[in-house]
């Protein structure tokens, strides 16, 4: 419903903005919106929006502080595991819990990574680089 309203206001606006017929048609176009405004399923529909509305915003309010902590609590809990899991991953060295051996696959002993296209060694997929 509303976006028929929307649609209608925004027409009948247009209307009077771009229409050259003169004050007579603007006046009939501003009677005409005060009389379906006044109109009693108008202001039925109004107060009924209106009472809605408020009673959302005010529950919505009542839940935020509740949901705010919630979410906080399950952010702190995806935080920390994604932490848990760079850190396990993560080579010692560098002040994580993962070995170095899978480390010096892929490190040189200068210390420059080794990409599999330099390598001699074929990978495990069974894909060969040139």
């Amino acid at each position: 419903m509303g976006y028929r309203a929307i649609f209608a206001v925004g027409f009948a606006a247009g209307y009077v903005v771009g229409a050259r017929a003169g004050r007579e048609r603007y006046d009939q176009i501003v009677k005409y919106g005060r009389q379906v405004a006044g109109s009693p399923a108008v202001q039925k529909a109004t107060y009924t929006v209106r009472t809605k509305t408020t009673e959302v915003t005010r529950t919505a309010a009542a839940k935020a502080p509740d949901l705010a902590k919630s979410a906080s609590k399950q952010g702190t809990k995806i935080v920390s595991s994604a932490k848990q899991k760079a850190a396990d991953h993560m080579p010692s060295r560098l002040g994580g819990k993962g070995g170095e051996p899978n480390d010096a696959d892929d490190i040189s002993a200068d210390g420059h990574l080794i990409y599999p296209a330099d390598d001699s060694r074929s990978p495990s997929n069974g894909a060969h680089y040139s």
